[in-house]
């Protein structure tokens, strides 16, 4: 069989109550779509029903898989996933949906978001800040995000400047290089792999999205945002030493 046009990649980690809904509406919008797509849900050792939702559905929907997964982290979830994934296009997609589905035809390489100024890139950044569009989140969330895009900008990446907004479009080439190369298991990976797409010549581009604060987040802003500056410490050092290696 040929690879489809478009994977989509679900981090999970004790998502049964926000899982389901987000489900049906990414099914029912590639449903709609010209092109061939799977969806993997890579459970990061959910202790919760999140697998048994993803079975059940699995059973009438056959482009969907899940992938288990020892509990090690979202990062460690979303390299599996992604290596696991076959698409030409691989997005990632958070499990609680902030950003509409809809606006995955601004992450793709359709004519609705190619122009002279902007085209085909190796990797699309889904953007909370690069615009105009609507952005909601509670006051601890905005200033985490603030303080670590302003620490990823000057240690990782000073053309982006939300690296950590959770949806994200590779193409099959970025994504079999990159993902190989991540090492850190937490919320900082996706800073970690726009540092190696950086260095190794890939093309970015970041776009602004639509995104609401759902409730349920993981992130505990005090402790994960400390350890996420460490870890980019931990990635320009490792650089330095020359410990990434293709």
């Amino acid at each position: 069989m040929s690879a489809p046009y478009l994977s989509v990649v679900i981090p999970a980690y004790n998502e049964e109550m926000r899982l389901p809904a987000t489900l049906k509406a990414i099914v029912a919008y590639l449903n709609r779509q010209a092109y061939d797509w799977e969806i993997i849900v890579a459970d990061d050792g959910s202790v919760d029903r999140t697998a048994a939702i993803v079975r059940d559905a699995a059973a009438a929907i056959p482009q969907l898989r899940l992938l288990t997964l020892p509990h090690r982290g979202k990062g460690a979830a979303v390299k599996q996933g992604m290596l696991d994934a076959a698409g030409q296009y691989r997005f990632l997609c958070d499990a609680d949906l902030a950003m509409p589905i809809e606006c995955l035809a601004l992450l793709l390489p359709s004519a609705a978001s190619i122009t002279p100024t902007a085209p085909a890139a190796d990797i699309v950044v889904g953007s909370r800040r690069a615009g105009t569009l609507a952005v909601s989140a509670s006051r601890p969330r905005r200033w985490i995000r603030w303080f670590f895009n302003r620490m990823t900008r000057t240690l990782i990446a000073p053309e982006i400047s939300d690296t950590q907004c959770g949806f994200k479009v590779f193409n099959a080439a970025a994504a079999q290089t990159l993902f190989p190369l991540q090492t850190l298991d937490g919320f900082a990976f996706d800073a970690e792999l726009l540092f190696l797409a950086r260095r190794m010549g890939f093309a970015l581009r970041e776009t602004a999205i639509e995104w609401h604060a759902q409730p349920g987040s993981k992130v505990r802003p005090v402790r994960d945002g400390l350890r996420m500056f460490a870890d980019l410490l931990r990635v320009r050092c490792r650089w330095l030493r020359g410990g990434y290696r293709r």
